[in-house]
């Protein structure tokens, strides 16, 4: 019996270059006469494209203007909800990365208003996917919010980001080789609901990413466009899914266990990406190309690029697990030990 789901889609998509013009056309027709716009950014973001956008949209509309310099607790999360419901704002724009995007998905859920997605870096799905992060006790896991009414992705910012959040958002894209794996077993052995169209959208972002690694290698700017092409595609299948089962498998699971054991830890994608090498060898599929994309790339392919030893390596497939029990992944199959993960590591070659 297929499970209920709810299916969300952003009703636009805009990518190209110097779109700072489109974005302020944008904003400033959303409703007929002056309203407000609650946008968030954080400063670097502010000093590249939103800064100009205030500027020049606040003739014609009221910006309600909200500076992220660090992580919010719930109650400040909620203040700025009440408050974008006071200042009758039209729509909740996020100019920024991933920590101001899900900032701005959390304001549009408790205000009820639409959300606008503006990324200025392409590290990871979040910029056009339904999904947050949350952070609880430095546990980060990812819940449903609102999918972007609107993304507009301006190439011209995106390049000018730093090229390691870009190395990034390939290794979240690599990660769906391995999670939509982990899907089709929840959905065989636990009788998931299972989305055959969403899993090969996501699916075909992994395979897009890999058969293009040395453009991105060389830093291209198709390159780059195909890998924020391929991010907005995931945040679709999400929303098709209506979770992100198709985009988060057991390599997440991974990543967000090194997160939580780790101080100061490696970016988002690049923990997915490295630990996917990994699942993919335990789903009994190709984790070779896996590795030789992410190093064509540039991407780290290794525990060593990422200044992680076997065993910690090993002590975060031993919590993956439990993370979200309900989330059927070949994790929970396996139950590996830990003696087992470090052998496997060690053929694999994912310490060198």
């Amino acid at each position: 019996m297929v499970s209920l789901h709810e299916m969300t889609l952003p009703r636009v998509v805009v990518v190209g270059e110097g779109l700072e013009g489109v974005i302020v056309e944008r904003l400033s027709s959303l409703e007929a006469g002056r309203y407000c716009i609650f946008m968030l950014t954080s400063p670097t973001p502010y000093s590249l494209i939103a800064r100009k956008i205030e500027s020049e949209v606040n003739g014609r509309v009221d910006v309600e203007l909200v500076m992220i310099t660090g992580q919010l607790s719930d109650e400040e999360l909620e203040s700025l909800g009440r408050r974008a419901v006071d200042v009758e704002a039209k729509a909740i724009v996020g100019v920024g990365g991933g920590r101001v995007l899900d900032v701005a998905k959390a304001v549009a859920e408790l205000s009820g208003k639409p959300f606008i997605s503006i990324p200025t870096v392409a590290s990871h799905d979040g910029i056009a996917s339904p999904m947050t992060s949350v952070r609880r006790g430095g546990r980060a896991y990812s819940r449903k919010a609102v999918m972007p009414t609107e993304i507009i992705a301006d190439m011209k910012v995106i390049s000018q980001a730093p090229r390691r959040y870009t190395l990034s958002g390939c290794g979240d894209l690599v990660a769906k080789y391995s999670a939509v794996r982990d899907w089709w077993l929840g959905h065989k052995e636990r009788g998931e609901y299972y989305g055959r169209y969403a899993a090969h959208l996501a699916y075909l972002s992994s395979i897009i990413t890999m058969r293009s690694a040395q453009l991105i290698g060389r830093n291209s700017g198709e390159g780059v466009r195909t890998v924020v092409e391929a991010l907005i595609s995931a945040g679709v299948a999400m929303g098709i899914a209506g979770s992100s089962r198709p985009c988060s498998g057991s390599e997440h699971l991974i990543a967000h266990a090194l997160e939580y054991m780790m101080d100061n830890p490696p970016l988002h994608g690049e923990r997915c990406g490295v630990a996917t090498v990994f699942t993919s060898y335990l789903h009994g599929v190709n984790w070779r190309k896996v590795k030789e994309a992410l190093k064509t790339m540039g991407a780290p392919s290794s525990l060593k690029e990422l200044k992680i030893d076997e065993e910690l390596f090993a002590d975060a497939v031993a919590k993956a697990p439990s993370l979200r029990v309900e989330r059927y992944t070949i994790l929970h199959k396996l139950q590996l030990g830990r003696g087992r993960v470090k052998e496997i590591v060690e053929e694999i070659g994912l310490v060198d």
